[in-house]
């Protein structure tokens, strides 16, 4: 199961894509509304809706079986209310303690390194949140447009959420389902 996190002002295309390739590769994917209000409309940073299964509040943070990863959308306001909440963090520092993968594309980079998990870990950003990365004492990869280094999956932008969602697919599922669902979606 992976929970990908919405908030307001996250970034369509970063959180539909992959969710869309995940699906497509038979994962179960959930997608949370972060924030109030409770509805689970999230309004995305380009005035695009989606539709979340469930609020943050309905996660029960002493029981997360079957959780494989986590997905942080981009996007300035979205990263900022990501950030802000106290369930993400929970969520995020227990996905470290445990060994979970994380994944998190543009500006939401930013919120592993401003908490100290990248240490170490070789990450890319948007452009301008790299300094984030770089002060968090992650190793920067400027070369790479998606990267993955142990447990976290970065990316840098909007336009590699394609790969990036492909990349989830390649971890959870292996190169051939990968190479599969790149087939079907004609990404060369």
């Amino acid at each position: 199961m992976i929970y990908v996190f919405l908030a307001d002002g996250f970034e369509e295309i970063e959180a539909a894509a992959p969710i869309d390739i995940l699906r497509r590769a038979g994962v179960e994917v959930i997608i949370v509304r972060v924030g109030e209000p409770r509805y689970l409309r999230a309004d995305g940073s380009h005035d695009i809706k989606i539709m979340a299964d469930i609020n943050e509040r309905d996660i029960d943070l002493e029981k997360l079986p079957g959780l494989e990863m986590i997905v942080l959308p981009g996007g300035g306001a979205g990263v900022e209310n990501l950030y802000k909440s106290d369930i993400v963090q929970r969520i995020i520092f227990s996905c470290v303690a445990n060994n979970i993968k994380i994944a998190a594309i543009c500006a939401a980079p930013s919120i592993l390194a401003r908490r100290g998990y990248l240490k170490g870990v070789r990450a890319t950003a948007y452009p301008s949140f790299r300094h984030y990365l770089t002060e968090g004492g992650a190793i920067l990869d400027e070369t790479n447009k998606v990267v993955t280094d142990g447990i976290f999956t970065t990316a840098a932008a909007a336009g590699v959420s394609t790969e990036f969602g492909l990349e989830l697919v390649r971890i959870l599922k292996g190169d051939d389902m990968a190479e599969k669902i790149a087939e079907q979606i004609l990404f060369y």
